[in-house]
């Protein structure tokens, strides 16, 4: 895709973040923005930011964990833009710990939006765009997480395995059945982000009592990925990152060389046959 302008964009987990900034580049090359989050306020705060700026950004609180909501949010982009050329299905959460210890709930909650919500992107707009004459673009947002495996984070570790393993499959799909949309996989990693606040937007059916198991292992990787992610790299630079993979048609928004480092130690694992290898990105 090389044509920008006046196109349409839709990308969940909007209000903040990757999703945030996705929505900024976008506007600036002059494209239509639908902002989607589950965070009413913090959605409407963006929309109003962006839109000062003159651009044409409307926003739809959205649960990506419900098939009818993302209907609902491709049916407000269509009925005000017309078309969508761009989905990003970005929405995201995280809840550690060991995975002996961590309640259905945590497994339940993680599930929902980091695999849920991309299948339900992927069922709701990829109809749309394979309809529709014009070059499109999902974008599946995943996680150097997808391509390692860390303790203490195994169900994030999971859900982001099952993102890039089923976005590789939608590649070949499409080119066979949809040629005219492409598909790409974001795998960030540590950007400063509220990914280490996620706790802020679970609903109440995951937190019923027993849902939320305090313990050591818990604190401490989630002090762990909030020093990450305080320190990491802005939003702003996935979002160029993601721009340019589309311009290229390129499948793969791989990190930088550390983390790539663990997921090439990972793979020589698995090319050797031997124990998995403790290799922290750092």
């Amino acid at each position: 895709m090389n044509d920008f302008n006046n196109k349409t964009a839709v990308i969940t987990g909007g209000a903040s973040g990757i999703g945030r900034a996705l929505g900024e580049l976008f506007l600036a090359k002059g494209m239509n923005v639908v902002l989607a989050d589950i965070e009413q306020n913090a959605l409407d705060a963006t929309v109003a930011e962006l839109s000062a700026g003159g651009g044409n950004c409307i926003g739809v609180v959205t649960d990506v964990a419900s098939a009818e909501q993302v209907q609902q949010l491709a049916d407000a982009a269509l009925a005000e833009f017309g078309a969508i050329h761009i989905a990003c299905n970005n929405a995201g959460v995280f809840a550690g710990g060991l995975l002996w210890e961590q309640s259905v709930a945590d497994f339940q909650w993680q599930l929902d939006v980091n695999v849920w919500g991309v299948i339900h992107g992927i069922r709701t707009f990829v109809p749309i765009m394979a309809a529709q004459d014009s070059d499109c673009h999902i974008v599946n947002t995943a996680s150097m997480a997808a391509v390692t495996a860390m303790p203490y984070s195994g169900i994030y570790h999971m859900t982001k395995h099952a993102v890039l393993g089923m976005s590789e499959s939608l590649y070949h799909e499409l080119s066979f059945h949809a040629p005219n949309v492409k598909v790409s996989v974001l795998c960030p990693e540590a950007i400063n982000t509220g990914i280490a606040a996620s706790e802020r937007n679970r609903p109440t059916q995951y937190r019923k009592d027993g849902d939320i198991v305090e313990s050591d292992a818990r604190a401490l990787v989630s002090q762990a990925l909030a020093d990450s992610v305080a320190g990491g790299i802005g939003p702003e630079v996935m979002a160029q990152r993601v721009f340019d993979a589309i311009v290229e048609e390129r499948f793969y928004i791989l990190s930088d060389e550390a983390w790539r480092n663990a997921a090439n130690v990972r793979l020589e694992d698995v090319r050797l046959g031997r124990n998995p290898t403790l290799t922290p990105p750092f």
